[in-house]
């Protein structure tokens, strides 16, 4: 059996992945949401690698929730493709704290990358905190240059939208928080999808995550196609979700 490497950097962490054939559709290329999964998943075990668990955080009273994120599809991975994933902190940006991901094969080549920004709260009150207040461990900053856009507040027009359907939350969407995991939502924004737009994938993917979704919600989808891409919102019983964009 083969061992993927993984590394702990000074501002940074580096592990391979292979991707399997869960993680891709029926052409056997890789869904947005197993790439929207990483994301999660590489912080966590940048901060695990620290010492800085979710339980640790969680005791704390300081974790990081994704608000934005923008991906960018440079060569679509592939089933068996082996990943090298580097993450890192690229500092402050208003109230959000941003981290930025490569996903490489081997021979180097820049498959995928991604922008996020993420949010600083106190997870009894819910309150929004400034980056600034985290105490578990110093914020770093990075200049490194990254071929990704811009993570984006989506402003989804109001007008000649179509309805997609709805979408119930189930058991199995669930994160160990209890609430929608924030990989899954690629898959409903894909499951919504017109079927010309489903067999195709994304140059870039952006998403903004306005509200937690939880066991029971049913979301109602709307979708539009403009000019900059394929609009995808999921609106729940306390208001938007989601908004999503797809760029073809």
């Amino acid at each position: 059996m083969e061992h993927f490497r993984q590394e702990l950097y000074e501002n940074g962490y580096f592990r391979q992945e292979e991707l399997v054939f869960w993680d891709c559709g029926p052409d056997q290329r890789v869904r947005v949401a197993a790439l929207l999964s990483r994301l999660g998943a590489f912080a966590g075990y940048d901060y695990d690698a620290r010492g800085l668990t979710h339980e640790v955080l969680w005791a704390n009273r300081e974790v990081f929730l994704l608000s934005r994120a923008a991906l960018k599809i440079h060569d679509c991975p592939q089933a068996g493709d082996v990943l090298d994933i580097t993450t890192w902190e690229a500092g402050p940006k208003a109230a959000h704290m941003v981290r930025n991901y490569e996903m490489k094969d081997r021979q180097g080549r820049l498959r995928a990358a991604a922008r996020t920004d993420w949010i600083l709260v106190d997870p009894g009150t819910r309150k929004i905190l400034r980056p600034s207040s985290f105490t578990a461990k110093p914020l770093m900053t990075s200049d490194r240059p990254l071929d990704c856009p811009e993570t984006k507040k989506i402003v989804f027009p109001k007008e000649a939208r179509e309805a997609l359907g709805t979408r119930k939350v189930r058991w199995s969407d669930l994160d160990g928080n209890g609430h929608l995991f924030s990989g899954n939502y690629g898959d409903i924004v894909w499951d919504a999808l017109p079927e010309d737009l489903q067999i195709r994938s994304p140059r870039e993917f952006y998403i903004n995550y306005s509200r937690e979704a939880v066991l029971g919600d049913e979301l109602r989808l709307e979708g539009l196609w403009s000019k900059e891409g394929y609009f995808v919102e999921g609106i729940g019983p306390r208001g938007s979700c989601f908004t999503a964009l797809c760029v073809f």
